[in-house]
């Protein structure tokens, strides 16, 4: 009989997520996988990573619990072993914002820079968006739009945004959202558009927190 502890035996186990969780790529790869299930070829694409390299932390993910795979054809399909997954990463965030000078100074530097109002909450927006009273633009790739969106948001990928103002309405204040609360997209969406004079704030985070939240959901 092992002499470890239940106690020692369950931490080691925490432990074990929390070292997976531990690195940046992981925590990118979830951001990807919080738009929807992706194969290996596409996730390395979007991070700009050699395929072996992403296939290895996707496997280390998935021994520690954080994502799940199945075979589709010639691809392995991954996805979020659960909701659950996308909490704990925002609670590091929140720890990290609140006790962290570099995390601050980031955040103040960079993203309070383009926007320094408040953000919508996804109740006001879905309050708003009974009323017909808002723009919404999804400002992912096509994509990632398609994978689920918004219900009635607009997809205008942010290099797009010049050349699709015709679609906006001037007199409508526009929400921006994307991938999440420190998606720098969304931010330089809002700060164009109110330099091109429309009235524009962000959601206060993104795709995969709207519906992780039970909000619904358009693909």
């Amino acid at each position: 009989m092992s002499s470890t502890s239940p106690k020692l035996a369950l931490f080691e186990q925490f432990a074990l997520v929390a070292k997976t969780l531990g690195h940046p790529q992981r925590l990118e790869l979830i951001e990807q996988l919080g738009q929807g299930p992706r194969h290996v070829d596409l996730l390395a694409d979007k991070l700009g990573l050699p395929i072996a390299n992403v296939s290895q932390h996707l496997q280390a993910m998935r021994r520690a619990g954080l994502v799940a795979a199945e075979r589709q054809g010639k691809y392995v399909i991954y996805r979020l072993a659960s909701p659950d997954v996308l909490a704990a990463v925002q609670a590091i965030q929140q720890v990290a914002e609140a006790n962290l000078a570099e995390v601050g100074r980031v955040v103040r530097g960079y993203f309070y820079q383009r926007d320094c109002l408040e953000p919508i909450s996804r109740d006001e927006l879905q309050s708003r968006l009974r009323d017909g009273t808002v723009t919404v633009l999804d400002v992912r790739p096509a994509d990632e739009y398609a994978l689920g969106h918004v219900p009635g948001a607009l997809n205008v990928p942010l290099g797009e945004l010049e050349a699709r103002l015709s679609a906006l309405d001037p007199a409508q204040e526009v929400i921006a959202y994307c991938r999440g609360p420190y998606c720098v997209m969304s931010f330089e969406a809002v700060a164009r558009l109110r330099q091109m004079g429309f009235s524009a704030r962000r959601l206060q985070d993104g795709m995969p927190e709207w519906a992780a939240a039970g909000q619904p959901v358009e693909s």
